[in-house]
């Protein structure tokens, strides 16, 4: 029986360990990122030993996790597709279930499947300097197990996926209908013919409205405050074309770059001419909605363009669910509850049968675990982020945070570029340990990052703090991180050391070591 069968979605795991097992690298989630960066280490680093360690009982991720009607992707999926296996599909925001596959399909042909660990959540990480070596305490199933790496990467996201945030919602006992947060929805729920009312204005709010339009009696979605929401064509007929008639992958990488150019473009446009950013977005809405429709009131936000992330709607298709009459929006505050009724502050009532909780999600960094250096706790919002990738005075781990403002993957690939070249340089100079150092006094901490949106609010003190120039301050912007993390000196403001009592071989140098 291979490996593959044994940690296959349908066969539980079973783990058995007579003796602590050393691996060269641990990789903390087997979603969009651990896959990813695992495939690198594949490509890259052949000979490496890893393994990836996923709390849930299969892979995927987010794509996994989430199961409401209409999930997709509201990212441009040939840049959240990974560069090295472009999406082939002309689908620009296909739906969780097609990126699910497009993941697994990936895994599956990298042999990446071949080293997951299903039901294995990562509780605890302690660097032991003396040996050089993260000790993991992991729980399987009720039973713990350990393991040793020499390089820790965290790929886990940055919200936890045992529940969602849950506002508090007085007087929600009334109710008495059902009540769902997205995060956790029921496989067997039947809105059909139904009253719902979602609670929520972003990209998920966004995304369920037109889907459940489709088969609900009605969808109201209350909004406290609105959000930007952007129409993106569907499909792109341009990509499967060129990637056709150019050679050697050139077609995808002028997709790729050409999607990268735009979004990045839009972004700084908002940034230094929101007011004419308002008026396009508005003009756009006014046209994708019946004349009359009160677009100031349910489409202007408080904030300016992308000071929280922008709602992207495939084809229109949440602005098409209001005008069908099928769906509307009610922006106000909610006064209380009823019994099958949703009372808002204005004094209006909304029938309700099916309430939907589109509040967001809690962050959690690491998966919830524990880390410390030989036993002194790490915590992580007392630290400075080097690199946007590493955490200051924490050795040998690199975690994966892709951008707020452009596509995750992007970011990844980062991540992974620089990861090789600084196990390169400790393997052709017999290093063992790597460790940004201490910031100095002249850089200046500043929050992680500058969005407005509440789910960020409520985590910052979860997040690292970011210094006032690099190599602290993460960039959030891809085409300067072509030019600064691909060129940043591995050795700058990095220690090297080498451990005290050597008991392993050194990681393996790789392919073109120098």
């Amino acid at each position: 029986m291979s490996t593959l069968d044994l940690i296959g979605l349908r066969r539980p795991v079973r783990a058995s360990y007579t003796a602590v097992e050393h691996l060269d690298v641990v990789v903390v989630g087997a979603g969009l990122s651990g896959i990813g960066m695992a495939c690198h280490l594949r490509t890259k680093r052949p000979g490496t030993t890893f393994t990836l360690l996923e709390a849930r009982d299969e892979t995927g991720g987010t794509w996994s996790l989430f199961r409401y009607p209409g999930v997709r992707s509201d990212s441009d999926m040939h840049t959240l597709g990974y560069r090295f296996r472009p999406w082939a599909r002309a689908e620009t925001m296909p739906g969780g279930a097609e990126i699910l596959d497009y993941l697994r399909e990936t895994a599956r042909e990298y042999r990446v499947l071949d080293e997951v660990r299903l039901r294995h959540r990562l509780v605890a990480a302690n660097w032991d300097s003396e040996r050089a070596r993260w000790e993991l305490r992991i729980d399987h199933d009720g039973t713990e197990v350990a393991l040793t790496c020499s390089f820790l990467l965290m790929c886990g996201g940055y919200y936890r996926n045992d529940g969602g945030f849950q506002p508090d919602l007085p007087g929600i006992a009334d109710f008495g209908g059902q009540v769902v947060h997205p995060q956790a929805w029921p496989e067997d729920l039947d809105y059909s013919g139904k009253r719902v009312v979602v609670l929520g204005s972003g990209a998920t709010a966004v995304t369920l409205v037109p889907a459940l339009a489709r088969d609900a009696a009605h969808v109201t979605m209350v909004q406290r405050s609105p959000s930007y929401v952007l129409s993106l064509p569907s499909a792109d007929t341009l990509a499967p074309r060129l990637a056709r008639l150019l050679p050697g992958g050139l077609g995808h990488r002028v997709i790729r770059w050409r999607n990268i150019a735009t979004a990045m473009a839009f972004y700084q446009l908002s940034q230094r001419r929101p007011e004419l950013v308002r008026r396009m977005l508005r003009k756009a809405a006014v046209a994708a909605l019946p004349a009359g429709y009160p677009v100031d009131e349910h489409f202007a936000p408080r904030y300016g363009p992308w000071d929280q992330r922008m709602c992207m709607v495939p084809d229109g298709d949440f602005f098409t669910a209001l005008s069908s009459g099928r769906a509307t929006v009610a922006t106000d505050t909610i006064a209380g509850f009823d019994h099958g009724a949703v009372r808002l502050t204005s004094g209006d009532v909304v029938p309700a049968d099916i309430l939907v909780t589109a509040t967001g999600f809690n962050l959690g960094l690491f998966g919830g675990a524990e880390l410390s250096v030989d036993g002194r706790p790490v915590r992580t919002a007392d630290t400075m982020t080097y690199l946007g990738m590493m955490l200051a005075g924490v050795p040998n781990m690199v975690y994966v945070l892709g951008y707020t403002n452009a596509t995750w993957t992007l970011k990844l690939d980062f991540v992974a570029g620089y990861l090789d070249r600084l196990l390169r340089h400790m393997s052709h100079h017999a290093y063992d340990v790597a460790t940004p150092s201490a910031p100095p006094p002249e850089v200046t901490e500043e929050p992680f990052v500058n969005l407005t949106a509440g789910y960020v609010q409520r985590g910052l003190a979860e997040l690292p703090r970011q210094g006032s120039r690099l190599p602290w301050r993460p960039t959030m912007n891809y085409v300067l991180d072509t030019l600064t993390l691909r060129r940043t000196p591995i050795t700058r403001e990095m220690t090297f050391s080498r451990a005290a009592t050597p008991d392993r071989q050194p990681l393996p140098p790789g392919p073109r070591a120098r």
